[in-house]
């Protein structure tokens, strides 16, 4: 029996007047990536980060590897973050005092296909290169639990297939629970195992993906999701 890694039960979020999540309940199994997709506030990027710990659900429980631990999470956001006077070995290795950190942070430069960089400064990557870094220091804790909050909003098209290969391999290689937050539908159906619509602050639809896809079926994913998103009459406007 497959373990499961994230439960979010019955989960409510209120600002105030506003209602943020309403309701909300999701497993998510060990190693599992999962996508949360959905117009713009419908309660994606709140449920992620009340399953980070950034924030608290004002009812409900969010539970990590069976407790309440975060521990084991760590986060990559759309902007780098990376601090622009150190170098990209010490950006990964910046506030450890292990005498294996630096030869640790190596060996993760080498699984982002960055090993020869690690003396360059921020100035001097390009943006997927500095969110190829991101990811390597979201690594260095070890994580069992990796949230992608919009992380390749700013790319290029080609980067951004290239960044989604990456992860897609970086991930399988550590066993990694994933959970993505994108706009792109498209993103969502090429790289997650399931796809979870939010809509009016709850988890409205789910589509699970097919396990090896190709192009023709990315896209019929990605219509149909798009459909439960947008409703079936506007998305057939849209893809028209």
């Amino acid at each position: 029996m497959t373990e499961e890694m994230i439960q979010v039960k019955n989960v409510n979020k209120m600002y105030q007047d506003l209602t943020a999540l309403q309701n909300v309940s999701l497993d998510i199994k060990k190693g599992e990536f999962i996508a949360l997709v959905g117009m713009s506030g419908g309660g994606k990027s709140t449920l992620l980060r009340l399953i980070a710990g950034l924030e608290k659900p004002t009812t409900g429980s969010i539970k990590v590897n069976g407790d309440n631990s975060k521990s084991i999470m760590r986060m990559m956001f759309q902007e780098d973050r990376l601090l622009p006077w150190m170098n990209v070995l010490d950006n990964l290795s910046f506030g450890s005092k292990d005498k294996n950190t630096k030869a640790h942070a190596q060996e993760l430069l080498e699984l982002v296909e960055l090993g020869d960089y690690a003396d360059h400064f921020p100035n001097q990557l390009s943006g997927g290169q500095k969110q190829r870094v991101a990811l390597a220091r979201a690594l260095m804790t070890n994580p069992e639990v990796l949230l992608l909050d919009e992380p390749l909003g700013a790319l290029d098209a080609l980067t951004r297939r290239k960044m989604q290969d990456l992860i897609l391999s970086v991930c399988e290689k550590q066993n990694l629970t994933t959970i993505l937050v994108t706009h792109d539908v498209e993103e969502a159906a090429r790289m997650a195992d399931r796809i979870v619509v939010m809509k009016n602050s709850t988890n409205y639809y789910e589509e699970t993906c097919p396990k090896k896809r190709n192009a023709g079926q990315i896209g019929i994913v990605a219509d149909r999701v798009l459909g439960e998103i947008l409703g079936e009459k506007e998305a057939q406007m849209q893809t028209a």
